[in-house]
């Protein structure tokens, strides 16, 4: 259901100068499995979906290559069931995955007619269009996301390069590196990646600001997708911040616990349904040939599985039908809803964890939950309500727009965190769902020992900052970052989520470094790692830098040293805790991690004399200086080995450029020659229709018309014969002859439509200029010699141009009369504009010094009476004179600052 505009949230934007409306608009993307969906804000649009090129609001997530032609959504799919190994679907799922990957067999098994290979250079998978063309999964995802691009462009009517991209919350490390490149590859900036249940809970929060409070409120979200299901709870509550400075009141949505399932979704209902369809074809003895055995007739029941799953979620029985499915053999089946719910039994018993994975992980019950409410499609199957009702013991809330809550919300976002907009302030905490531990190896008295701690753990809330201190190392070393304590996921989950080591760090220059900050007064503090996990949830190391503290007499000369621990101080912006010795038992190897916070400033502390007490009661006071205590900081390198799937390097993303560039070539070729085809054949009917009518008939000699007829129906015919496949080229080229011989006449009939309007506006302003004339002659230096506005010759100047002109008009008017509607005009509207113009310009003038005209004052004493003594008291008249009027250039303007406000 669409809201009512009144109810969208306010969002509020400067427009700063002309030159930067162009760059405003912000998109979002929710590319899934099965439908890819696009949002755009933009000036004076308020948040709304993109149309595609059929008008519609979602995409099939389709592509296909054929003939070196690419299609994307509806056409794709046509290519897709005639050649279904030319059309590539449901790709989200193999990113950044090996071809060993479980994810990559199942979908080998679901779909077998494509042909998949490792690639070797990087340890990901290919698909072999031909034998020249491969296509990774990034390079296919990111021709989506810059066709993506070019609906948000076509609906904002501007250009677009920032955009937020919505991701399954269970994408590791390596997913979304993958897709973030992806987006790269589509010319994209990504503002942030969004897990796509924290852009729903958004999208629900932002229309119910008015109901939240200090206290939290519960609400779960049930999504059932194409490929997965998911359960998120989360909660709502209003929160003070001072990020401004001083305390203001937002509302947060916050992430609290997450349960899913990779491979539960409407696409395993069905490929079940499509494979039933197969075997009772199969069975029908309609031919010899297997229907599984033939990709074609596969495809063609995966489609009308997709149609038969929808209509039996409302219906309880329906026939599935197909003409022509296999050897020119046409199938038709009544399947009922139960025997769908008796193919699917088995998945039932998977709906409910997710929840309850949910509630376990936010260490919460069922009955803290105030709503559950569904989300995707895949809650539509009336099976799935009911079990799902039961679990929670509730009612299911159905209030939410399921296809388009997580772009909605994604979109909000965008404009949140452009620099174009300002929106109602909405905070969002987003949760660890595999948490990440740092393992690395340290010399003890019983040998080497390994030591892990745990970086972010289980639902901590990101983006955040934390630092790990080394304290024992006085060498170069490295360390690993991992996944850890999984044992929360079942064991498939923790196999889809592939390699659990991410990434090596080694780092160099510890012993220089170390070297370097010795002496005496000087206590080490280790050396700290500072890593983030930021807004897209993708783990980064900051840097890394030895932490040292040295007590400084000021008598000494230590500005040099002052000054490098300022300097590292402002470039790495971290903060030091005081943190304990590393100890070397067992018990203690796993060590809490210290948070960064931005309010955290370097330290620089002054020490108290050791009598303190003397030190306060001592009146005398003394101008020796105290020692200081100065933080320095030494940066330590380090380099990143990633132990999993690599992103593309230079070459290869130039490589994947070049490729997708040769296809929007094509691409755009094709579409210039459907539209130059279009044009021309448009032209030529429009035109033959055209002479029949009577204003263009009577505006052409015989001749012209026989002509430009006999032109059009060379052109009809060879379009119909030859001309098929003739290039854009050829039809500009036939399409400029057609209106060269048509120019003129269309000329003429517009100039015989538009100068009777043109005439009626010259004499309206001849009228206009007489009157003003009439008026102005009063203020002239003969009529005013006193208090005059204007010089005769300016009055004269105006009159005469009047004269002049009405003259003018009537002679040519005359002209225009005698002759034919097929012969050349004398009068144009051309030149009807530009007499007009001259008139204005004057009168304009004239006004404008009337406007600024400034009477002379007279000022008079006022006579006095005779005083008593019989002294005489003269009157006098002074006259004060202004200059006539102001210069005529001397004009004001003032600087104005438009502030534009846009209802969403």
């Amino acid at each position: 259901m669409r809201l009512p505009l009144i109810l969208l949230p306010t969002i509020l934007f400067t427009l700063a100068g002309l030159s930067n409306v162009q760059s405003l608009a912000v998109m979002s993307v929710d590319f899934g499995s099965e439908w890819m969906k696009v949002g755009i804000v933009s000036p004076g649009v308020p948040m709304e979906i993109a149309l595609n090129k059929e008008s519609k609001r979602k995409t099939p997530a389709v592509i296909s290559f054929r003939d070196n032609v690419r299609l994307f959504g509806e056409d794709a799919q046509t290519i897709g069931l005639r050649f279904p190994k030319q059309a590539y679907s449901y790709l989200l799922d193999l990113l950044g995955k090996s071809i060993d990957h479980p994810l990559v067999q199942l979908y080998q098994k679901r779909f077998p007619y494509y042909e998949i290979l490792p690639d070797q250079e990087r340890g990901t998978i290919v698909f072999k269009q031909d034998e020249n063309t491969f296509f990774t999964p990034e390079e296919l995802i990111a021709q989506f996301l810059a066709k993506a691009k070019e609906f948000a462009e076509v609906g904002a009517q501007q250009k677009i390069k920032e955009c937020v991209l919505t991701v399954p919350g269970f994408f590791n490390q390596v997913e979304r590196k993958a897709i973030l490149q992806a987006a790269e590859l589509a010319g994209l900036k990504v503002l942030q990646l969004m897990n796509d249940y924290t852009a729903v809970a958004l999208n629900y929060g932002i229309f119910r600001t008015k109901t939240f409070n200090e206290t939290a409120q519960y609400v779960m979200f049930y999504d059932m997708g194409a490929s997965s299901t998911t359960a998120t709870l989360v909660s709502y509550q209003n929160i003070k911040t001072k990020e401004r400075g001083f305390v203001e009141t937002h509302p947060q949505v916050s992430v609290l616990g997450v349960g899913y399932d990779r491979t539960l979704g409407g696409l395993e209902l069905q490929l079940r349904l499509r494979d039933y369809l197969a075997k009772k074809f199969n069975e029908m003895k309609k031919t010899q040939n297997d229907v599984f055995e033939n990709p074609r007739a596969l495809a063609k029941l995966f489609k009308e599985a997709g149609r038969l799953k929808n209509v039996l979620s409302a219906n309880l029985e329906h026939y599935a039908q197909v003409e022509g499915l296999l050897d020119e053999k046409d199938f038709k089946l009544l399947v009922t809803r139960d025997e769908l719910e008796a193919l699917i039994e088995d998945l039932f018993e998977r709906v409910a964890k997710p929840v309850e994975q949910a509630l376990k992980s936010a260490h919460l019950t069922i009955d803290v939950v105030g709503q559950v409410v569904l989300v995707g499609a895949g809650t539509r199957v009336p099976k799935i309500q009911e079990i799902l009702q039961k679990s929670v013991g509730k009612e299911l809330a159905k209030n939410l727009n399921t296809d388009e809550a997580a772009t909605m919300g994604a979109v909000y976002k965008a404009a949140d965190l452009s620099t174009g907009f300002k929106v109602t302030k909405f905070l969002t905490k987003d949760a660890v769902l595999f948490p990440i531990q740092i393992v690395f190896q340290r010399d003890t008295k019983e040998g080497i020992k390994t030591v892990k701690r745990t970086l972010f753990g289980l639902m901590n809330p990101y983006p955040q900052k934390k630092i790990i201190t080394f304290n024992k190392h006085t060498d170069d070393f490295s360390f690993v970052a991992n996944y850890a304590d999984l044992d929360y996921l079942s064991e498939s989950e923790i196999v889809y989520i592939g390699a659990q080591n991410l990434s090596e760090y080694k780092l160099t220059g510890v012993a220089e470094a170390i070297e370097k900050n010795l002496g005496e007064n000087v206590e080490s503090k280790g050396i700290k790692a500072h890593f983030n996990l930021d807004e897209s949830g993708i783990l980064n190391l900051a840097n890394v830098e030895l932490v040292v503290e040295k007590i400084v007499d000021p008598s000494e000369d230590e500005g040099t040293l002052s000054k490098i621990g300022s300097t590292f101080s402002k470039l790495f912006g971290g903060t030091d805790e005081p943190t304990k010795e590393e100890e070397g038992s067992a018990q203690t190897e796993e060590k809490p991690v210290h948070e960064v916070h931005d309010e955290d400033k370097p330290k620089t502390e002054e020490l108290k004399p050791q009598n303190e007490t003397e030190s306060k009661n001592n009146s005398t006071k003394t101008t020796t200086a105290k020692p200081k205590l100065v933080t320095v900081k030494t940066p330590i390198q380090s380099l990143e080995n990633v132990l999993s799937i690599n992103s593309l390097n230079k070459k290869q993303f130039q490589e994947s450029i070049k490729k997708i560039e040769k296809f929007d070539k094509v691409e755009k070729e094709i579409t210039r020659r459907a539209t130059t085809l279009n044009n021309l054949e448009s032209f030529a009917i429009d035109v033959q229709n055209k002479l029949y009518e009577t204003e263009y008939t009577e505006a052409a000699t015989e001749e012209e018309i026989e002509k430009i007829k006999q032109k059009c129906s060379e052109v009809s015919e060879w379009l119909y014969e030859d001309g098929s496949e003739a290039d854009a080229d050829t039809y500009e080229k036939k399409l400029d002859e057609v209106q060269g011989l048509t120019r003129e006449l269309f000329s003429r009939v517009w100039e015989h439509k538009e100068r009777p309007e043109a005439l009626k506006a010259m004499h309206s302003m001849l009228n206009h200029s007489t009157a003003f004339f009439n008026t102005a002659k009063n203020f002239t230096e003969t009529s005013n010699p006193d208090n005059y506005v204007f010089k005769d010759s300016e009055i004269e100047a105006l009159d005469k141009l009047i004269t002049t002109t009405t003259e003018w008009r009537d002679k040519l008017i005359a002209e225009q009369n005698k002759l034919k509607k097929s012969d050349p005009p004398k009068l144009t509207v051309k030149m009807l504009m530009d007499k007009m113009a001259a008139l204005d310009r004057e009168v304009k003038y004239l006004v404008h010094k009337l406007k600024n005209f400034r009477p002379k004052k007279v000022v008079e004493t006022k006579e006095e009476k005779p005083e008593d003594n019989n002294n005489n008291t003269k009157t006098e008249e002074i006259v004060l004179e202004e200059e006539d009027s102001p210069k005529e250039n001397n004009t004001t303007t003032e600087n104005q600052t438009e502030d534009t406000h846009a209802e969403l």
